[in-house]
């Protein structure tokens, strides 16, 4: 095995670790959360990414903007947008500059949810790490993303 063999090797071991510590956070916070609210992670993300708009120029995004921070195709963006739509959380809306442009708000509904289940989201977050942190093969990667936390911005 060569070196470049051995630091590929490293590098796959390490990519399978954080994808460990991915599935199992947001298999954590995906049960609080639909226990608690009958959200899924991906509707809270969701509307979490929605709450932060504002008015004015560069406030909304368009549909590819959503579905770019929530990690989604843009197809099943708007699947998931509409099925939050038929719930009364969102409302959909053409942009008055650019009629091909489709906004979407949370609604004071999807507002109120995301405020009830923001404590639940991160509760379960903490839960996750914490329990992640006691395996040896993970507890580097929650302290990588604990310490992203306390980072100074870089921007």
């Amino acid at each position: 095995m060569t070196a470049t063999d051995g630091a590929l090797t490293a590098l796959s071991q390490g990519w399978c670790a954080l994808s460990l510590l991915h599935g199992r956070i947001e298999a954590h916070i995906e049960r609080a959360l639909q226990a608690g609210h009958g959200l899924s992670v991906r509707e809270y993300s969701l509307l979490d990414v929605l709450s932060r708009q504002h008015n004015g120029p560069g406030g909304h995004l368009r549909m590819h903007q959503v579905a770019d921070s929530v990690v989604l195709s843009q197809s099943a963006t708007t699947r998931l947008v509409s099925r939050l739509e038929d719930r009364g959380l969102l409302s959909r809306y053409l942009c008055d500059t650019d009629r091909r442009g489709i906004y979407t708000d949370v609604s004071e509904a999807g507002l109120a949810l995301l405020a009830a289940a923001r404590p639940t989201n991160d509760s379960a977050l903490r839960e996750a790490l914490d329990e992640a942190a006691r395996k040896p093969e993970l507890a580097p990667l929650v302290a990588a993303v604990e310490n992203l936390q306390s980072a100074p911005d870089r921007g």
